[in-house]
C-alpha cells in the first residue's frame, strides 16, 4: 500500500504571483518531496500577470505538474486560450469549468471553476445548477471522490465547528457547493478566494446507526499566495487513492470527527434562507429524487420536464391545544425562566429536583430532529449556559428527550450531584435492562437529527461525561423512563418522585421557585447580552 501513497501540494489564489509560488514549491519539493503534483484553487491569474511571460515562453520552468481552475471574476478569461480546458504552458494545465479528473495513480479529483451565478445565467466565471447536477451525475452513487477543488467556499461549512476568524462562510459561500459536497462526499475539499486559512475538523458523511460508514471529509480553505498576514497558503498532505484502500481504511472515523454540516434538513433551510435574503434571483438546492405536495412532503412525480426545487419542510402543527407553544393560551407563563429568539427555558412541573428545567422551542416543533438550524444552535446555547451554572454549584447535568406520545419538543435538564458522574451511565443501563429496552451509545460528536430523522420516535440522553444514549422507540415505551433512571439509587435515590404528578406544588410555590432560579441563571443568560437600557 505504501507505494500507492500520493504526496500532494495545494495552493490558494496565486493572482499573478507566480515567482513566489514556484520558488516555494521548488523548496518544499526538494526538502519534503517528491510531490506528485500541485493544485491551485481560487484565481490563478490576477490584474498583473507580468511574471507569467517567462513561464509561458519556456524561459522559466514550472517545477511540478500544476492543475489550475478557471476565472472567478470578470476580465480574466483572456488568460485561458480554451475555456473548456487546455495546457497554459509546460507543466501548467487548466482543468476546465467542471468535471472529474482521473489521475494515472487512481486519484479522482472533482473540480468546479467560477462562482455561483446570481442570476442563473452561466458565464465564463460562474456556474449554475445544471453544472452541479452534471457533476453529481458523473460521480454516481458508488464512485469515491478523493479530492474536490472549488474556488468558492460552501455555505454552512462551519456548522458543528469553530468559524474562521474575521469571516463567515454563510455570508459569501455558495449553497450549491454545499449541496455538491453533501451529495458527493469528497475525502478532501479545498477552496480559495477569501484570503483566509481555515482547516475544519473532519466531518462524517453518514447517519450514525442508520447508514453504513462512509469516508470523512476534510475541508481546507487557503489564503492568497504571499499574503502580508502570512496566513497559510500552501498545504501538503499524503493520500492513498480510494480505489486502492480497503473499506475499513476508507471509512476510518478519526476521534475528532464532527457531524456533517450539510444535513438534509439544513440544506432545505439554506434554500429558503437564500430565497428570502436575495433581492434578485434565489439560490436553491435541487432534489434529484423527489417532488413535493403542497404540504412539503415527498411524492412521486408524474410526467417529465425540469426538476422542481426542494421546498422547506414545515414543522408539524399541533393537533390540539399545546401546553408549550409560548403564544398558546394554555402555556403556564409563570414557569418561564428565560426567553431567547427561538427557544425558551422553563421550570418543569413536578420536577425531580427543585431546579429541574425544560428547554423548549417557542414555536411548534415536535422534536429536536425537526428543529431548524437557528433553533438548534440556541438549544445548544441554553445547554452550555446550564452546564456552567450547575458546575459552579458542584453539580453536573443530565439532558434527555422523549419523542414518543408528545406534541411539543421538551429537552429535560436535571442537575444531579457531581459525585454521581461515574454512575449515571450505569443507572440508565440498569433501568433499560429492567424495562427490556436496548440503549445504544452513539458517538459523542454525533447529532440526534442525523441518528433520528424527523418523525422518528426516540429516547435520547446526553450524559455529563459527554456520552450519548439512544433508543429507537417501536412500541410500548415507558413514559417515565428518563425520570426513573435519574431517580434511581445510583443517582438521586428518589423513586417516590418518578411520577411528576406526585411532585406537583402550588402555583405560588412554582412562581417563587422560578424567581429564585431566574436570579441564579442571570449571570449565565446569553439572552440578556444584547439588552441596552440607553
Amino acid at each position: 500500500m505504501a507505494d500507492k501513497v500520493q504526496k500532494i501540494l495545494v495552493a490558494g489564489d496565486v493572482e499573478g504571483r507566480f515567482n513566489q509560488l514556484f520558488k516555494r514549491v521548488t523548496n518544499v519539493n526538494q526538502k519534503n518531496g517528491p510531490f506528485s503534483f500541485l493544485l491551485c484553487v481560487g484565481d490563478f491569474f490576477g490584474t498583473d500577470n507580468s511574471q507569467w511571460l517567462p513561464y509561458k515562453s519556456g524561459a522559466l520552468k514550472v517545477p511540478l505538474t500544476t492543475y489550475v481552475l478557471g476565472p472567478h471574476v470578470p476580465g480574466l478569461s483572456s488568460n485561458y486560450p480554451d475555456l473548456k480546458g487546455c495546457e497554459l504552458c509546460e507543466n501548467v494545465i487548466y482543468l476546465g469549468p467542471n468535471g472529474i479528473y482521473p489521475c494515472s495513480s487512481g486519484l479522482k479529483i472533482m473540480y468546479l471553476s467560477g462562482r455561483e451565478s446570481e442570476d442563473k445565467k452561466k458565464t465564463d466565471f460562474s456556474f449554475i445548477g445544471d453544472d452541479i447536477k452534471s457533476l453529481e451525475t458523473q460521480c454516481g452513487s458508488k464512485q469515491v471522490i478523493d479530492i474536490l477543488i472549488t474556488g468558492q467556499w460552501p455555505k454552512a461549512v462551519c456548522n458543528y465547528a469553530k468559524k474562521p476568524e474575521g469571516c463567515d462562510p454563510d455570508d459569501f459561500g455558495s449553497a450549491m457547493i454545499s449541496r455538491l459536497a453533501f451529495n458527493i462526499k469528497p475525502r478532501y475539499h479545498f477552496c480559495g478566494l477569501e484570503g483566509k486559512h481555515y482547516e475544519r475538523l473532519p466531518y462524517r458523511n453518514h447517519k450514525v446507526l442508520v447508514e453504513s460508514a462512509r469516508p470523512v471529509t476534510r475541508f481546507i480553505g487557503l489564503a492568497k499566495v504571499g499574503n502580508p498576514e502570512k496566513l497559510k497558503w500552501l498545504y501538503a498532505f499524503n493520500i492513498t487513492p480510494g480505489m486502492h484502500c480497503t473499506e475499513a481504511e476508507l471509512n476510518l472515523q478519526p476521534a475528532d470527527v464532527t457531524e456533517c454540516p450539510y444535513s438534509e434538513a439544513h440544506l432545505v433551510n439554506l434554500s429558503s434562507q437564500a430565497k428570502s435574503q436575495s433581492s434578485g434571483a434565489a439560490q436553491f438546492f435541487y432534489n434529484m429524487n423527489a417532488d413535493f405536495n403542497d404540504d412539503g412532503r415527498g411524492r412521486k412525480r408524474k410526467g417529465g420536464g425540469d426538476r422542481e426545487f426542494e421546498r422547506k419542510r414545515m414543522p408539524p402543527k399541533p393537533t390540539g391545544p399545546c401546553w408549550f407553544c409560548l403564544a398558546s393560551p394554555e402555556v403556564e407563563k409563570h414557569l418561564v425562566v428565560s426567553v431567547g429568539e427561538h427557544v425558551y427555558l422553563a421550570l418543569a412541573k413536578g420536577g425531580l429536583v427543585p431546579e429541574h428545567l425544560l428547554i423548549l422551542p417557542i414555536t411548534h416543533f415536535q422534536s429536536t430532529s425537526d428543529l431548524d438550524g437557528d433553533s438548534r444552535q440556541e438549544v445548544e446555547k441554553f445547554k452550555g449556559a446550564l452546564r456552567k451554572m450547575f458546575k459552579n454549584k458542584g453539580k453536573c447535568i443530565v439532558f434527555f428527550e422523549r419523542n414518543y406520545r408528545t406534541q411539543h419538543m421538551q429537552v429535560q435538564a436535571i442537575p444531579v450531584p457531581g459525585e454521581t458522574l461515574g454512575d449515571i451511565k450505569e443507572a440508565f443501563m440498569e433501568v433499560a435492562n429492567e424495562n427490556g429496552i436496548e440503549l445504544d451509545e452513539i458517538p459523542k460528536l454525533s447529532d440526534i437529527a442525523q441518528v433520528a430523522p424527523p418523525g422518528t420516535p426516540f429516547f435520547y440522553a446526553e450524559l455529563p461525561s459527554g456520552e450519548k444514549l439512544y433508543h429507537r422507540v417501536k412500541k410500548n415505551f415507558p413514559l417515565q423512563f428518563g425520570r426513573e433512571a435519574v431517580a434511581s439509587p445510583l443517582i438521586l435515590n428518589t423513586p417516590e418522585r418518578i411520577d411528576w404528578r406526585e411532585c406537583k406544588i402550588s402555583q405560588d410555590q412554582e412562581t417563587e421557585l422560578r424567581n429564585k432560579i431566574r436570579a441564579g441563571f442571570q449571570p449565565y443568560d446569553f439572552t440578556l447580552e444584547d439588552d441596552d437600557d440607553d
